[in-house]
């Protein structure tokens, strides 16, 4: 079985590249760098690459006996959302960024993986939402990937322009979870750092601590 191990950065000539038998690949599978795969000629081949590599469609791979292997996004189940107006886009954006979801910008309209909650919340934020089959490549370098369309919520709070929509996309989130996870962080010119858990540490030595100092 041949083994995959580099991703090459030259460019190629067009007819190298369409000669080179093709490797269809679904997003998650893209995101891994070591696996065992199929080529679309049906040869098996184990595919080893540096941590961290994402391939994109089209890139060409290179395997142990020097031959040439090109990358297909394959298609997949997506959302494509678009919107009467680019503020609402833009609030979309901030709301699925907000809860680390990966996210194909296009120049009127974003796509992300198939999710109902995400989905409803678009809706109500005033967005159009499609689902449709199709290859799905987000914005490279800008998530972990861990968790990323669970539509989780990380409330920030920092930005009261969009204070509304944040209530209703809380809402959403609660409709489906019945709670809502929030990260509030207050903040001011002169403030004090408490270190107060919330919560009694009087497990430790027997009585509670109270660790909290100012900075001046």
């Amino acid at each position: 079985m041949r083994t995959i191990d580099k991703r090459l950065n030259a460019k190629l000539a067009p007819v190298l590249m369409q000669r080179a038998p093709t490797l269809t690949l679904p997003y998650d599978a893209r995101c891994k760098s070591r696996f065992a795969a199929t080529l679309d000629t049906g040869e098996e081949v184990g595919v080893v690459l540096p941590r961290g590599t994402v391939l994109r469609d089209g890139d060409m791979l290179v395997a142990d006996d020097g031959g040439l292997v090109r990358v297909i996004a394959a298609a997949e189940s997506v959302l494509r959302v678009r919107a009467p107006d680019r503020l609402t886009l833009t609030r979309a954006a901030y709301h699925l960024g907000n809860r680390h979801t990966p996210v194909e910008v296009g120049a009127d309209e974003l796509k992300l993986e198939a999710d109902p909650v995400l989905e409803d919340m678009l809706t109500r934020l005033g967005a159009q939402v499609e689902r449709a089959q199709l290859p799905f490549q987000p914005e490279a370098g800008a998530y972990s990937g861990q968790g990323g369309g669970q539509g989780g919520g990380h409330r920030h709070g920092h930005d009261e322009t969009f204070a509304e929509d944040y209530a209703l996309a809380q809402r959403v989130y609660e409709d489906h979870h019945g709670h809502a996870h929030s990260h509030d962080h207050a903040h001011g010119e002169d403030h004090v750092h408490g270190h107060d858990c919330g919560h009694d540490h009087g497990h430790c030595d027997g009585h509670a601590h109270d660790h909290s100092h100012e900075h001046r």
